[in-house]
């Protein structure tokens, strides 16, 4: 087994340091057709890989400080998409909830508050501190310590989510484990992220970014400076911002038809913290609902 670096997605919710990568997934992943339930030894390797996931000592996926990009780890998400083929379809309960899958449900919640309702799947990662309101979080996610995941909210698949983040009801991260070369959603420390909200197609919350309620952001979706009127990189939530959806007029052969966007509308010292109560007041101010 060797190991490698672990990047860091933020100072609060530091993964800076070393993490064990297991060795064989790789050949495992290049001779994955042939390979079936009946194959014992191939199942344990991508178990004990999951387990790294589950335990939160390794991550599919965090942001190169040095280059500010977000680096996957391949391996992680080859593990992940060998466990369907290796692993058999099993039932399993919690309380008097029966689920039948390949993958069990998660039994490690050191110091997490998990309220009834709420699913992980193993091979996903909750810190310390961490809140589950009844949602789901599915394979190869991580989220934070002291971050929320509010009720019927969703954590897709190797989603990455730092700390103190508040993931508010019914908003989702979509997940992502093809195809190779894909990146995950990441949201960063001390990011906001209002309800209904969806965050999918490798998009970006940097850190301490407010997002108000029904915010549609894709890897793709322009983003704008309501002051300055400036265009900022896609698919990206500038830190400490307070942003809202809204809509940029194009024209078509058809006519003239808005097209989603992000608005920026205003900029947080870097730290500010805002209540509820302040921060709802900030969206119904730039007609964005709370």
């Amino acid at each position: 087994m060797t190991t490698k670096p672990v990047l860091q997605t933020g100072s609060s919710g530091s993964r800076l340091g070393d993490s064990p990568v297991p060795g064989g997934i790789d050949e495992l992943w290049e001779r994955r057709a042939e390979l079936t339930t009946a194959d014992h030894a191939p199942r344990q390797s991508v178990l004990e890989a999951l387990d790294l996931l589950d335990s939160g000592a390794a991550t599919v996926a965090a942001v190169d400080p040095a280059t500010d990009e977000v680096v996957v780890d391949e391996w992680a998400r080859r593990a992940i998409l060998l466990s369907f083929r290796l692993f058999e379809v099993e039932e399993s309960e919690a309380g008097p909830f029966r689920y039948r899958d390949r993958l069990p449900l998660k039994r490690r919640f050191d110091g997490v508050r998990v309220v009834p309702g709420a699913i992980a799947r193993f091979g996903s990662h909750v810190a310390r501190g961490a809140v589950l309101m009844p949602s789901f979080i599915n394979v190869g996610a991580y989220v934070g310590p002291g971050s929320m995941i509010d009720t019927w909210a969703t954590v897709g698949s190797c989603a990455q989510v730092g700390a103190n983040v508040h993931l508010s009801g019914g908003a989702g991260l979509g997940g992502v484990l093809e195809p190779v070369g894909a990146v995950p959603v990441v949201v960063e420390d001390d990011a906001f992220i209002g309800s209904r909200s969806m965050i999918v197609e490798g998009a970006r919350v940097e850190r301490g970014a407010k997002l108000g309620a029904g915010v549609l952001l894709t890897g793709n979706t322009r983003v704008f400076d309501a002051e300055s009127g400036q265009e900022l990189p896609k698919g990206r939530a500038p830190s400490w911002s307070l942003c809202v959806g809204s809509m940029r007029m194009r024209t078509f052969p058809g006519g003239e038809f808005g097209t989603p966007c992000l608005l920026v509308v205003r900029r947080l010292r870097e730290g500010e913290t805002l209540d509820k109560l302040r921060l709802d007041s900030l969206f119904r101010e730039h007609g964005g609902a709370s």
